[in-house]
């Protein structure tokens, strides 16, 4: 009979209606206040009994569901696709899960990622086909059970209701999930441990939440009641690390099982190694709200699992989040906790390898710093280096630090990615001063949608400075009856017998010596300009020799020499540096021949 609460996750696309959908079980709003609607901080919510009863009142009148859960916690995982390492730290923690699926849209990407890591853990789930409310014609019943609102809808309603959860039903299937609308599942299904039910609702006016939240209710109970025993052995997790004002650094904790209490001494884990600290104060906000949206708080002198709270203790600004949370008891051995406390870390700090050079990453937590790194190595292409890291406010010594970029040759690194995090206006100032970029968003891919532009711009930059330099491999031909002008400027017919021609290309003759022709400085086909010739193309070209303007075809040269691009070691590290990508590999083979000619070691 003693069971915790149970802990659910709310997981599913960008733009599905998460938040809002708690934000309805809630009957708060959070959304409104979030960066770019996007959940961007584990959040945990707990629903006392009661307030569960109030909830399902009107649909248990029909249900008849004996509930003895003590409450319910609501951990609200960010959803973005960058998110997936805090997501799976979230998924992690739960008992049972909420997807939503836009009923509108059907499986999205995040949505399949979402169901391949509730497979994977064996998390039960309810799928909420959210946005029923797009539904052609939909009438309005605020917060009812959903099937009394469908029987208020018309035939037309129920048709486009009915054939777009049928599409969701077999995008399902294709995914290797069985589901059905769960007031049509039978006996057998709910026996069915993988059979998955399916709840229209619309979080904007609440049909269908009474739905999901008993159903929650039901499962925990039915089939998690083993799992969700409520045992005293402490298990916490760390959710997040806040400096909040008054209170200085405190860590956002998930007490699961077992007790918290004022007074103990628990072990944290940090980057630099273990750390022992007395919980000087748990607080939690008000029934009701969440953990992350500022209120008064209550201060207990003990919790017990499951349930969200903050602690508050000396020496915890580097506490990492996602890592466990132990209590050294009256029998226990210092060291031993220390050494298990710090077991998930070192793996976690192969993530967090740096290089020498590259930019500095800070953000407000070490979940979103965590995100970021990941974001930045593994979603962008090429993956943006990173040498140094930090949370919470920039000050100018990390600027300073950063500046020293510039010294070493690699100005874009001077930079630092800001996620979520204040910079003051001296701090800015000073980074003006020293060259340093700072770039700010709370939403992890503008940060790098902007670093992208600058880079690209850069890029560009760097292209056009060296594009002087750059000489782009080729041997062309002279086509001897397309010879007209024969000196000061040379306008020939030309054949590109390997590599590419560009505008700007010195050529020479070395079978004569080296002789300088001269440079290329238009290119003709079709009587239309152009920049470049490939392998194959007859174009006209202009040449013009200003240090030698008498240099003539026919008297020096003619039609028997073929012209080489004039290489340089310079010249081949500049096409290396910048132009890589416009080359294909035979005209990688022809610079090393053109080596050989021009003998560059």
């Amino acid at each position: 009979d003693d069971l915790r609460c149970p802990i659910v996750v709310i997981m599913g696309h960008v733009d599905t209606g998460k938040t809002k959908l708690l934000d309805k079980i809630r009957k708060t709003n959070v959304q409104e206040g979030e960066a770019g609607g996007i959940t961007q901080q584990i959040g945990a919510t707990y629903f006392e009994k009661k307030t569960l009863l109030t909830q399902t009142a009107k649909l248990n009148e029909t249900e008849k569901f004996d509930l003895n859960l003590p409450g319910m916690l609501v951990i609200d995982t960010p959803g973005h696709e960058s998110f997936t390492n805090l997501r799976s730290r979230g998924s992690s923690l739960c008992d049972v899960a909420i997807l939503v699926v836009d009923l509108m849209h059907g499986l999205e990407q995040q949505t399949i990622e979402s169901l391949t890591m509730l497979k994977n853990r064996g998390t039960p789930f309810v799928v909420a086909l959210n946005k029923i409310d797009r539904c052609y014609d939909w009438k309005t019943c605020k917060d009812t059970p959903i099937r009394d609102a469908l029987k208020e809808q018309s035939e037309g309603t129920i048709q486009e209701f009915r054939s777009r959860s049928s599409d969701a039903k077999i995008q399902l299937a294709e995914q290797g999930i069985n589901s059905n609308i769960y007031w049509e599942m039978g006996d057998d299904d709910w026996e069915n441990s993988d059979f998955v039910p399916l709840v229209p609702t619309s979080a904007i006016s609440g049909e269908g939440v009474q739905d999901v939240l008993l159903l929650l209710c039901q499962i925990a109970q039915r089939k998690l009641w083993r799992q969700i025993m409520w045992c005293a052995n402490l298990q916490c997790t760390v959710l997040e690390v806040k400096a909040i004002d008054g209170l200085g650094m405190t860590v956002d904790v998930l007490v699961v099982n077992g007790y918290l209490k004022e007074g103990d001494k628990a072990v944290f884990c940090t980057l630099d190694g273990p750390i022992l600290a007395e919980i000087r104060g748990l607080l939690t906000p008000p029934p009701s709200r969440e953990m992350r949206v500022k209120s008064e708080y209550i201060h207990h002198k003990e919790v017990k699992g499951a349930l969200g709270v903050k602690v508050i203790g000396n020496g915890l600004e580097k506490v990492m989040a996602g890592t466990p949370v132990m209590v050294v008891g009256p029998d226990d051995e210092v060291e031993d906790i220390k050494a298990e406390v710090m077991s998930d870390l070192t793996k976690l700090q192969e993530k967090l390898s740096t290089d020498k050079k590259g930019v500095m990453v800070q953000a407000s937590t070490l979940g979103a710093l965590e995100a970021l790194l990941q974001f930045l190595r593994e979603e962008t292409k090429p993956p943006i280096p990173v040498s140094a890291i930090g949370i919470g406010t920039i000050h100018k010594r990390d600027v300073t630090k950063i500046s020293i970029m510039n010294e070493k040759g690699c100005s874009e690194y001077a930079t630092i990615l800001a996620f979520d995090v204040p910079v003051s206006k001296e701090t800015r100032e000073h980074a003006e001063d020293v060259n340093v970029r700072i770039f700010t968003a709370d939403i992890i891919y503008h940060l790098f949608d902007q670093f992208t532009r600058f880079m690209e711009n850069l890029n560009e930059k760097r292209r056009e400075d060296a594009a002087a330099i750059a000489v782009f491999p080729s041997i062309i031909k002279i086509l001897p009856q397309h010879v007209f002008n024969t000196k000061d400027p040379i306008i020939v017919g030309v054949e590109v017998v390997e590599g590419i021609l560009k505008v700007g290309t010195p050529l020479c003759v070395p079978s004569l010596d080296g002789l300088n022709v001269g440079i290329v400085t238009s290119i003709e086909q079709n009587g239309r300009e152009q920049e470049t010739a490939r392998k194959g193309a007859s174009v006209a070209i202009k040449i013009v020799n200003e240090n030698n303007p008498t240099i003539t075809y026919g008297r020096q040269f003619d039609a028997s020499n073929s012209l080489y691009s004039k290489l340089s070691r310079g010249s081949i590290d500049a096409l290396k540096l910048h132009f890589k990508e416009k080359l294909e590999n035979e005209d990688w083979r022809l610079v090393v021949k053109l080596k050989k000619v021009f003998n560059i070691i």
